[in-house]
């Protein structure tokens, strides 16, 4: 389904070679979201077509370097190292922010376990704790589902956490992926976008709610928590783009700001900002 959603919007901007095309890459976090806006944006905008493609936040500011891409998304903040490539090309780089996103850490719904502390998340995906008798009387070795290495999620846990991964950790390709290996694995952990669980990819699985400390658990999928921002895992996301380009993608950018904007952010799983 999702191949075909972005396959859609790629055939709105092979439909005519007269109409601007407005090219967006990166992040697979925000890649789903970016499809229905895309699609709701032509709509009313028949004149630009939007073009959107996923591949990791790397790769998405990779794309806007080279000149592949009008925006990147990409749920991390860039990189210094990254911004001296742009500033190399004497190239002004802006950055939006047009939503924010939970991480939902996830186990299968048989592992007899509710809620981590930030703390034994930490040595969990650090390699620290390999066996879940760790944490509770269960004696199952503890299997890491994660992101690769150029995932934006996959940066944001390392550095919120300050942790190295375990040399041991899946790397998985997407939400989904994660999602069907944990419902695969009575031991497993993983972390998928909050919005993608949202959608109602929650069979066989089970959302962990976090604290920190003494705090009490909060969960993902609480619209309350996040909103008032006392969720640990929860982070803006992003969409750069060159400063020259400004002109050319303001209308796309303006419709995400719009209340019929913010409407689908709010029904695709995430949360509007300042809506």
């Amino acid at each position: 389904m999702k191949f075909f959603a972005i396959l859609l919007v790629t055939l709105f901007c092979s439909c005519s070679q007269n109409n601007e095309t407005i090219k967006i890459k990166g992040s697979d976090t925000e890649v789903n979201l970016a499809v229905v806006l895309a699609e709701e944006f032509h709509k009313v905008n028949g004149d630009v077509l939007v073009s959107v493609s996923g591949g990791g936040s790397g790769l998405g500011l990779a794309s806007l370097l080279n000149g592949n891409a009008d925006i990147a998304n990409s749920s991390r903040s860039m990189k210094q190292t990254e911004f001296e490539l742009f500033k190399q090309k004497k190239t002004e780089i802006e950055s939006f922010v047009f939503a924010q996103d939970a991480i939902a850490f996830v186990v299968s719904d048989q592992l007899t376990i509710d809620s981590l502390s930030t703390n034994d998340i930490a040595k969990i995906l650090s390699g620290k704790y390999t066996n879940w008798t760790s944490l509770r009387q269960n004696s199952k070795p503890i299997t890491i589902y994660g992101r690769q290495s150029n995932s934006g999620t996959h940066d944001y846990v390392k550095s919120i956490l300050n942790i190295h991964f375990s040399p041991y950790a899946k790397q998985m390709n997407g939400n989904a992926q994660i999602i069907e290996a944990i419902k695969a694995d009575a031991s497993g952990i993983g972390y998928v976008s909050a919005g993608y669980v949202l959608k109602g990819n929650t069979t066989g699985i089970k959302v962990l709610s976090i604290y920190t400390g003494k705090s009490n658990a909060v969960s993902p999928l609480n619209a309350e928590a996040i909103a008032s921002g006392s969720y640990f895992f929860q982070r803006p996301l992003f969409q750069y783009f060159k400063k020259n380009d400004y002109k050319k993608i303001k209308p796309f950018l303006d419709f995400e700001k719009s209340t019929i904007g913010a409407k689908i952010i709010k029904d695709s799983g995430y949360y509007p900002v300042n809506k």
